[in-house]
């Protein structure tokens, strides 16, 4: 094992092209933690702190503002409001179908314009989200009292701030290796250990040592699951027809077509997480509005949905049906059916076309009802310990785990596959 460590290490140095990648995702990383390090005017830093501490709904935000959240920064809402776009942009391919043809049928060019579409709608999204928070900040007594002038200059500090981390990650997408919004939110998350690290040193109590083995055993689990359904496939033969020409013959070679258990990889997860905390944003600043019944709807609303078990079920069927809707967005039976019939490739005993498509589309729903259960299982997992133990960090600590494994596993494959085509 760790010779083969080694050997990649090797490769990846003496490989110029994907050493300049590796290198670009590191100093972009550096720029975004030097950017999460500056406040924005007027923090009360103690207030931030004592609020913080014991907050769930923060700590999960916090890991999307890949840590920017944790000082306030001028990049403390990181890329949460370009996630929500991404999101409400593919839900929207199913309803328009210029959309959707705009995404999967118009190729890399459509693709771009629907990029496009996702960036400007950030904009709007951005400044929604920096207004809202700001106001619950102000009420919470975190943020001096603002005036008109300065709530504007802060809205829009924060916005530039959510913008210029989009470009950073599409950017180290381009650039560098891998999906740049994920490893945005990975560095926050490797970026809060040492801090985590401390703290459980300094509060240690021997009496405690059962949940941390059971954190510890929850850790294990969590990494073992997410390696074993993101490695798992599914191989199709394919056989290449048999083809003369000349003096020569072509094709008629078999291989295989992967199908992955997890298509959409970490997706799921962070898509599930921004879809449940986007309320919860709203219904905060609602909450604090002078108005009785508002309040009391948006604080009955918010009890209901920090109840453990309630928000461990919405998460689970929120990442069980991301899961299918991404693998639907992202991987399309029928094209790779034409793709197979165009290359003169086929799978034995089924007939090329609509039969193919339908046959690969079966076995697709088979495979991602295994994955999305089994990844929605995962995602729970610590949030049943935080009900079992009334610890906040378990559910907190899980979902940054799970990210960080994902992201970790994605990363290795695209390397892993870099470094294949560079041998071919």
């Amino acid at each position: 094992m760790l010779a083969e460590i080694t050997t990649k290490i090797s490769q990846i140095a003496k490989d110029e092209t994907l050493r300049k990648r590796i290198l670009f995702i590191f100093f972009a990383l550096i720029l975004f933690r030097a950017l999460a390090a500056i406040p924005i005017p007027g923090v009360d830093a103690f207030r931030l702190e004592e609020f913080f501490s014991n907050n769930q709904f923060l700590g999960l935000l916090n890991i999307f503002s890949g840590g920017g959240l944790a000082n306030l920064s001028i990049v403390m809402l990181g890329v949460a409001p370009y996630i929500t776009a991404a999101i409400i942009m593919q839900l929207l391919t199913v309803m328009v179908p210029k959309l959707k043809a705009l995404y999967s049928e118009e190729g890399e060019l459509g693709k771009k314009k629907f990029t496009q579409y996702s960036r400007l709608l950030t904009v709007p999204l951005a400044l929604m989200q920096s207004f809202g928070f700001l106001m619950i900040l102000q009420r919470q007594g975190i943020l001096i009292d603002l005036g008109l002038f300065e709530l504007i200059l802060n809205i829009l500090i924060v916005t530039a701030g959510s913008i210029l981390l989009m470009w950073i990650g599409e950017l180290i997408t381009e650039f560098g290796i891998g999906n740049g919004v994920s490893l945005i939110i990975f560095a926050g998350i490797v970026a809060g250990l040492p801090t985590t690290i401390q703290q459980l040193i300094f509060t240690f109590e021997p009496s405690q040592i059962p949940l941390y083995l059971g954190f510890t055993v929850a850790a294990i689990l969590i990494t073992a699951g997410v390696v074993i359904v993101t490695e798992a496939e599914r191989p199709i033969p394919i056989t290449y027809a048999r083809r003369v020409r000349g003096m020569k013959t072509y094709g008629g070679i078999s291989t295989y077509l992967p199908l992955r258990v997890n298509q959409a990889g970490v997706m799921p997860i962070i898509f599930a997480l921004s879809i449940l905390l986007f309320p919860q944003m709203i219904l905060s600043f609602f909450a604090g509005t002078d108005s009785g019944i508002v309040q009391t709807l948006s604080n009955a609303v918010l009890a209901v949905l920090n109840n453990g078990w309630v928000y461990s079920a919405f998460y689970f069927v929120l990442v069980f049906l991301f899961t299918y809707f991404y693998t639907a967005v992202t991987f399309d039976p029928n094209q790779i059916s034409k793709n197979l019939q165009k290359s003169g490739a086929f799978i034995p005993g089924v007939r090329p076309g609509q039969n193919t498509s339908e046959y690969i589309g079966n076995i697709l729903t088979r495979l991602t009802l295994v994955g999305a259960i089994f990844l929605g299982l995962i995602a729970v997992l610590p949030l049943g310990m935080q009900a079992a133990t009334n610890v906040t960090a378990f559910a907190i600590g899980g979902t940054a785990l799970l990210i960080a494994v994902s992201v970790i596993l994605d990363l290795v494959r695209r390397i892993d596959s870099q470094l294949s085509i560079r041998e071919y």
